[in-house]
């Protein structure tokens, strides 16, 4: 599948999309407490998601992922799946949403700190934000891709944390993960040069330690092979015609 640019209708509805997943995370920030089960943090997103929204949780058996949402713990890199995980004091977590709304998906993910943060939570989850905030301020029509990953690279190195290479950013619209491969490394003046219309997450994965990474046996949760802390930031993000525009921002957190 090539790049999809779309259009002004489309635009809106991934526009629409991407508020109500940014109000999913807003709602369930209140229960992201010590002693809640990532389980019931999933059932709660769930509910509002279906009842109050009236959107399709885009996860829920996505190529046979079991839960709604997904709640990455500590040293979980992406894709933790919701259990009888208890949160404890001084965890951060990062939980992932995506819905369906008309057809159109809004995806987007956040770093929570659970109680008392440590200073390696808190360090981790800052600089992995700023991350993906120097990605998304850097796109406009004409730039590359490169470049942006090549930025990306650079702030994460320069705090002494590593990129997770084997997952990325992605086009996103109708489809879930389409065209392009958003690279959160690389070389400057290389991939794909930016059109107005295009729509993708920028979701930079960082590690405090080494970079590798290994999937579980469920298939699906990814760990860093150290233990080392992970943290990921998520926006689903529009090329306009001079800049950028974030589709899942949300009034009350700003950037």
């Amino acid at each position: 599948m090539g790049v999809t640019i779309k259009t002004a209708e489309e635009i809106e509805k991934m526009r629409i999309a991407g508020r109500l997943a940014a109000d999913v995370l807003r709602m369930i920030e209140p229960h992201v407490q010590p002693g809640i089960t990532t389980q019931a943090l999933n059932d709660i997103c769930h509910k509002y998601m279906v009842d109050e929204q009236k959107v399709v949780p885009a996860p829920l058996n996505y190529r046979g992922f079991p839960r709604s949402i997904c709640t990455s713990v500590n040293h979980v890199v992406c894709h933790g799946i919701p259990a009888e995980k208890t949160l404890k004091n001084g965890d951060i977590i990062n939980i992932d949403i995506t819905v369906i709304k008309d057809g159109y998906h809004g995806d987007t993910s956040r770093m929570f700190m659970v109680g008392k943060a440590t200073v390696q939570g808190q360090r981790i989850s800052q600089i992995a934000y700023e991350c993906m905030k120097i990605g998304i301020e850097m796109i406009k029509p004409g730039i590359r891709l490169g470049d942006i990953g090549h930025a990306i690279q650079s702030h994460a190195e320069k705090n002494n944390c590593s990129i997770v290479r084997e997952y990325c950013g992605h086009g996103i619209g109708q489809v879930f993960h389409e065209d392009p491969q958003v690279l959160h490394y690389g070389k400057p003046d290389t991939g794909l040069v930016l059109e107005a219309g295009m729509t993708f997450t920028i979701e930079p994965m960082l590690n405090l330690g080494k970079r590798q990474v290994k999937l579980l046996p469920d298939d699906w949760t990814v760990v860093t092979k150290d233990h080392s802390l992970s943290a990921q930031w998520e926006h689903t993000n529009l090329v306009t015609e001079d800049g950028f525009e974030i589709l899942t921002l949300h009034p009350d957190y700003g950037f």
